[in-house]
């Protein structure tokens, strides 16, 4: 006797992640954790242009590449972090200290249009608003994209933002 086996599959959820790295070859630790993101997380089915910033929050470190993609992501929000995580960790990323240099980093900035506050997750992520180096990249794939709590554009806030660092297309 045969059998068809029948999965249900989740539905994918736009997903929209900041990479972001300080440390070693910073535009290859981009592209790896890029590659890791397809292989576990969902297919990129947009990427920004990449950008040079200046560290945010310890400012006595190098400068940071970030660029923003946007996954259709197959995986739940905590199976998304659990991911998100383990690449960090597999791609040599060490958690010592708040806002210190790093060889990867990835956010979670917005899961379709959700909001989450767990314990170990708070989407959309709750800095967008105050950080050119998310809002620039941001703003280059999605300007009209409503922040689900704050229920203004990606654009708007990008207008409003009050921070002075540098933030330039590399």
């Amino acid at each position: 006797m045969n059998y068809i086996l029948l999965t249900m599959s989740l539905p994918k959820r736009k997903t929209y992640l900041l990479l972001g790295s300080n440390i070693g070859k910073s535009e290859k630790n981009l592209e790896k954790a890029k590659k890791y993101i397809e292989k576990s997380i969902g297919k990129i089915i947009r990427s920004s242009s990449v950008y040079t910033s200046q560290a945010w929050g310890k400012k006595d470190q190098p400068d940071f590449l970030n660029q923003v993609l946007i996954v259709n992501n197959h995986l739940t929000p905590s199976e998304t972090i659990q991911t998100i995580l383990s690449i960090e960790e597999k791609m040599g990323r060490v958690r010592k200290q708040k806002n210190e240099p790093r060889i990867i980093d990835i956010d979670i900035l917005f899961y379709d249009k959700e909001i989450i506050n767990t314990a170990n997750l708070t989407v959309p992520h709750p800095l967008i608003q105050e950080r050119n180096f998310v809002l620039r990249p941001l703003n280059e794939l999605s300007p009209k994209f409503i922040h689900p709590i704050l229920k203004k554009s990606v654009h708007t806030l990008l207008n409003s933002c009050k921070d002075p660092l540098a933030v330039e297309k590399k």
